[in-house]
């Protein structure tokens, strides 16, 4: 599972390198560490893992070659930045029938995609793949983004 999320990453952040006949191991050892997202299996992680340090978006499916889900990861993949500097992590769960503590806890029908921001509250839940642009719009309306927002202005 690790290796398709790395994969599907690395086709959308390298698409120079595939069009030269570069492997795609190739390129993601070319793309720059900080515009890889940090995805993780849901087995492997809880989301008190990330509390106060990350927004979590959490994608899940019954199996990893629904459609949505593939879209899903393609979306975030095309736009990194955006949620780099959000400080967001991916969460992929595609194992209904070994529910990690993460499914369990969300409860998801099918797929969905859920971000959890960095107080550990539900933000949103939808049931069909976001793009970048609209899911940093809703993570800048939190307060705890305002804030950062904020702070950031008052160091400069």
């Amino acid at each position: 599972m690790t290796k398709f999320l790395t994969l599907v990453f690395a086709i959308f952040l390298g698409t120079s390198a595939v069009a030269q006949d570069v492997t795609p191991s190739e390129v993601v050892d070319q793309t720059p560490p900080e515009l890889v997202l940090d995805v993780r299996v849901a087995s492997d992680v809880a989301l008190e893992d990330f509390l106060w340090l990350n927004r979590v978006i959490v994608v899940f499916a019954d199996s990893e070659r629904d459609p949505s889900f593939k879209q899903q990861l393609e979306l975030l993949a095309e736009r990194p930045l955006p949620l780099l500097e959000r400080d967001v992590v991916v969460v992929t769960d595609t194992d209904p029938k070994e529910p990690s503590d993460i499914r369990k806890k969300l409860r998801p029908r099918g797929f969905a995609f859920v971000l959890v921001d960095k107080d550990g509250v539900v933000k949103l839940r939808k049931p069909s793949p976001w793009d970048v642009r609209e899911l940093s719009h809703s993570i800048d309306k939190t307060e705890l983004r305002q804030q950062e927002i904020r702070d950031a202005r008052e160091t400069q």
